[in-house]
């Protein structure tokens, strides 16, 4: 793999870089495939709905969605969160504003304190839970036009059909809102299928690591600059978070250097690790489409 090392670029320059590169990605993402997180919760519900009645559960292409988006999970970490999922990157959008305003006004912007925040993060499994016991017992189907994503899916492909979508419409500006103010907010706190990523075992080799011996004394840049506050593992350590969104902003914070993926030889070349990382989902959502197409014929 051909070394773009940015290291040798002033600080500013190469966190320039990254950002732009992340919210590219996110954009093309946002644009040309926002499907795929309704796809994998639908496969979600689906198997919660089947496992109630008792039924078989088959390889819907909602299932294999899932699955597919599981399995990069566990692969590559929670990259799908950080760059390609079209809530977080609306998400990240709208917190950007919030930070623009709060540049301007020469506000430092306000967080929800650690302690609560760590509290807040459970509420997620409890969404998840109530969701999986609704598709169980058959009746998550009354409970439609509460979805706060369906109204943003909707949105989203220009349906303004949302008469019967009052109460996901309402909980939809209440999630914006709470976006705005708190980074990764919905993500965080709210995603029953972030959820299910932060209980998925995440392989070592992909994901961020530190060299703590390296560190500054008493230094805990990373682990501020963080959305999710999470502390990085050690070199060789195999205790990898849940709740990393593999957005790579502690990177270019580390004033040593010392963030990098779980194999050394890539440090340096995270920029083509991202890009093979954002080239690859795709083309294996969309092989798995046209799969799914064909097998339908």
């Amino acid at each position: 793999m051909k070394n773009l090392d940015l290291t040798r670029l002033p600080a500013k320059k190469r966190k320039q870089i990254v950002s732009y590169l992340r919210a590219g990605i996110q954009l093309l993402y946002f644009l040309f495939l926002p499907s795929v997180f309704t796809a994998a919760f639908n496969g979600v519900k689906y198997i919660f709905t089947q496992l109630g009645h008792g039924e078989k559960i088959e390889m819907t292409a909602f299932v294999a969605a899932l699955l597919l988006v599981c399995a990069f999970t566990i692969v590559f970490g929670r990259f799908f969160c950080g760059f390609a999922c079209a809530f977080g990157s609306l998400g990240d959008a709208m917190h950007a504003i919030y930070g623009i305003i709060c540049k301007k006004r020469k506000k430092k912007p306000k967080r929800i304190k650690p302690e609560l925040a760590k509290k807040l993060s459970l509420l997620k499994y409890g969404i998840l839970l109530l969701i999986a016991i609704c598709c169980f017992a058959g009746v998550y189907q009354k409970a439609r036009g509460t979805s706060p994503w369906d109204v943003f899916s909707m949105l989203h492909a220009g349906n303004f059909r949302l008469a019967s979508y009052l109460p996901g419409i309402l909980l939809l500006i209440l999630i914006l809102i709470g976006m705005f103010f708190e980074e990764r907010f919905f993500c965080r706190f709210l995603c029953p299928m972030g959820a299910v990523f932060s209980l998925l075992p995440i392989l070592p080799l992909f994901t961020l690591h530190r060299k703590r011996e390296n560190c500054i004394r008493g230094c805990s840049a990373c682990t501020r600059q963080c959305p999710s506050a999470v502390e990085l593992p050690s070199d060789g350590s195999m205790d990898i978070s849940g709740d990393c969104f593999q957005c790579q902003k502690c990177i270019d914070t580390c004033p040593k250097g010392n963030i990098h993926c779980g194999i050394k030889e890539l440090h340096g070349n995270e920029i083509l690790f991202t890009l093979f990382r954002a080239v690859l989902l795709p083309v294996s959502y969309t092989h798995l489409r046209a799969h799914e197409t064909l097998a339908n014929l």
